[in-house]
């Protein structure tokens, strides 16, 4: 559970032996704070809201959440929504948008989203590439880099959401992404699971990550919770909770569970055609869970609206 070492440990503790950077940090060069982080700050002061997609585990949906998330906020069409994939090494977010093959324009204030909807912005390294099997391989500092210059160089506009894909894990992109918005308030985190305890294992480093950087947590979302055969109406848990699934977790942590999502072939089959799931099968139990799980989260993002102004 350690962070890299920062303030005074930086380049001196322990787990510094052998980073190519040690002395550099142990310098104190990398004390100064990064002049980015106030250039964002007032680049996304114009978005009401930011919300994370975050899980410590890869393939349990969080690409597949945030695009549904995103069209689900979308569809009122007086809000302007945005959705930014910072997965650098595995950007699905194009395909899923129905976006493959789109390019970004750069303009007088930056870079030009991809738009799905006059209200529904897109940024993606995948619109960078030549091909969408062009493998990114680039160590740590490019990756960070290359996210600064999302936060920094597009041209987002108003907004009242932005949504934030990550990768899997707690490493570069994350602390990155919390480093470049810690100058400007984020409402918080949705953490995505599976029910199977070899996923929660890996989701409760998330949730612990989140507790570090003081990243809030709105709730966890379980996907693939059991299915329901559309000839005998018999629900299979085809991925057990073999140690109480998300609701045992979100209880012992006292973390709110927002809702389980039964696995529906609809879903990856809307996915890999670019569709709307929620659009295309508005009436099935898993578009009744987004729906309720949107909800909640819009719920919250407006308590604390209210809150933040009551404390100001």
């Amino acid at each position: 559970n350690k962070m890299i070492p920062h303030g005074e440990q930086a380049g001196k503790s322990a787990s510094c032996q052998g980073c190519p950077n040690q002395n550099l940090c142990a310098s104190g060069a990398t004390k100064a704070p990064d002049p980015a982080i106030a250039e964002i700050g007032e680049k996304l002061s114009s978005v009401k809201h930011k919300i994370l997609v975050l899980s410590g585990k890869g393939g349990v949906g969080k690409s597949t959440f945030s695009a549904h998330l995103a069209h689900a906020l979308a569809s009122d069409s007086t809000k302007e929504v945005a959705l930014l994939d910072v997965d650098i090494c595995g950007p699905s977010i194009p395909r899923i948008m129905g976006l493959e093959g789109e390019q970004v324009h750069q303009s007088g204030s930056g870079w030009s989203p991809v738009y799905v909807d006059d209200n529904l912005a897109v940024m993606s390294i995948g619109f960078l590439l030549s091909s969408p099997d062009d493998a990114v391989i680039w160590r740590g500092p490019k990756k960070n880099g290359m996210i600064k210059q999302f936060l920094k160089d597009v041209d987002w506009g108003e907004l009242d959401y932005l949504i934030v894909d990550t990768p899997p894990g707690t490493s570069d992109e994350h602390l990155s992404i919390v480093q470049y918005l810690s100058s400007t308030p984020v409402d918080g985190a949705v953490i995505i699971t599976t029910p199977q305890e070899v996923s929660l294992q890996d989701v409760r480093k998330e949730i612990r990550f989140c507790q570090k950087v003081k990243l809030p947590i709105i709730g966890v979302v379980e996907n693939m919770s059991g299915f329901v055969c559309p000839k005998c109406k018999n629900t299979s848990q085809i991925f057990p909770p073999s140690s109480g699934g998300a609701e045992k977790m979100c209880r012992d942590l006292n973390l709110p569970l927002l809702g389980k999502v039964p696995l529906d072939p609809r879903i990856a089959q809307s996915c890999d055609e670019g569709k709307s799931f929620l659009n295309q099968v508005p009436d099935s139990p898993a578009a009744k869970v987004y729906q309720n799980v949107v909800q909640s989260i819009q719920d919250y993002c407006l308590n604390r609206a209210t809150e933040v102004q009551s404390a100001t």
